[in-house]
């Protein structure tokens, strides 16, 4: 029998039947307004991006993928370029076109679902990468022929050019099939480097681990999913809301805040618009500061001040 993983108490996604079939049934009678795309950026820092293995910096390729340039090293999470998710066309153009990334030393997967995982994208990629997974799912990525791997399970780490990468827990699942429900593991990363700390983290509900991983790290950035949270009755245990997504900030204690998981696939009925507005709305109704507030554009690229 295949190893199963679990979440942290044994949370399990509120994906029944029944409440499938009331998803859709509910879908097929509301209509959303998708006229709303994420806007590219106005400038795009491609010759910077291809050069620079000195200085720190973030680039929002789209839904969860980020090229993250720290201590010399390209670094990619969750790589999709995919035009297509399910039998819905993607919303928005990547921010990035694979000819414009540099090489690739390094690539994230948080977990093994196909807006995560899209084996096509990663064959594209520039260089000859290290894929570091999450526990059991090396054995797919062998059958693909991509190597070399790592698998890491929870809190565990590795050291790559004095850049300390370690895998942490998230409240999610994994499926890619009828047959493999949760025979690989899910998480997020922290990425360190000296006073640079980043949290990519990858897909999850909303869940204690947030503040326990904040305990354990000092946070400069944490790239945190607000999208495909509605219907919250079904996506709660697995998605969080723009407000949970904030609290979630707040329990990290991070300094900055890069909002993620939203604009480029429908997979829930909450709307790219929807998303962003209720994050904002919650964020100035805590009165938090503005500058812990960083929402990129498609392609934008964040360097830290000097």
């Amino acid at each position: 029998m295949k190893k199963l993983y679990f979440n942290q108490n044994n949370i399990k996604p509120s994906n029944s039947l029944k409440r499938a079939w009331r998803w859709q049934k509910n879908r097929l009678t509301t209509k959303k307004d998708l006229s709303y795309v994420v806007p590219q950026a106005e400038k795009k820092e491609i010759e910077f991006l291809n050069q620079n293995r000195t200085d720190f910096s973030l680039t929002w390729i789209g839904h969860s993928t980020f090229l993250i340039q720290i201590n010399g090293l390209n670094i990619l999470t969750d790589p999709v370029w995919s035009k297509k998710m399910g039998f819905g066309k993607r919303l928005s153009e990547p921010g990035l076109t694979f000819e414009q990334l540099p090489e690739i030393d390094i690539v994230l997967i948080s977990h093994n679902h196909y807006d995560h995982l899209s084996f096509w994208s990663i064959k594209q990629l520039k260089g000859n990468p290290m894929f570091i997974l999450p526990e059991g799912l090396g054995t797919l990525f062998k059958k693909k022929g991509l190597q070399p791997y790592m698998e890491l399970p929870w809190w565990e780490s590795t050291n790559i050019k004095n850049t300390k990468i370690t895998m942490v827990p998230a409240q999610h699942w994994s499926k890619r099939s009828l047959r493999d429900t949760n025979q690989s593991h899910w998480g997020g990363y922290i990425l360190s480097f000296e006073e640079e700390v980043v949290y990519f983290a990858g897909d999850s509900g909303y869940f204690p681990g947030f503040k326990e991983i904040g305990e354990k790290f000092s946070i400069d950035y944490a790239l945190l999913p607000i999208g495909a949270y509605e219907p919250e009755y079904f996506m709660h245990i697995q998605h969080t809301t723009p407000e949970e997504a904030i609290q979630a900030f707040l329990d990290l204690n991070a300094k900055t805040f890069i909002p993620m998981h939203y604009g480029a696939f429908r997979l829930a009925d909450d709307t790219p618009k929807e998303g962003l507005d209720r994050f904002n709305n919650e964020w100035n109704r805590l009165q938090l500061p503005e500058e812990k507030r960083i929402v990129l554009t498609l392609g934008e690229t964040h360097k830290k001040d000097v």
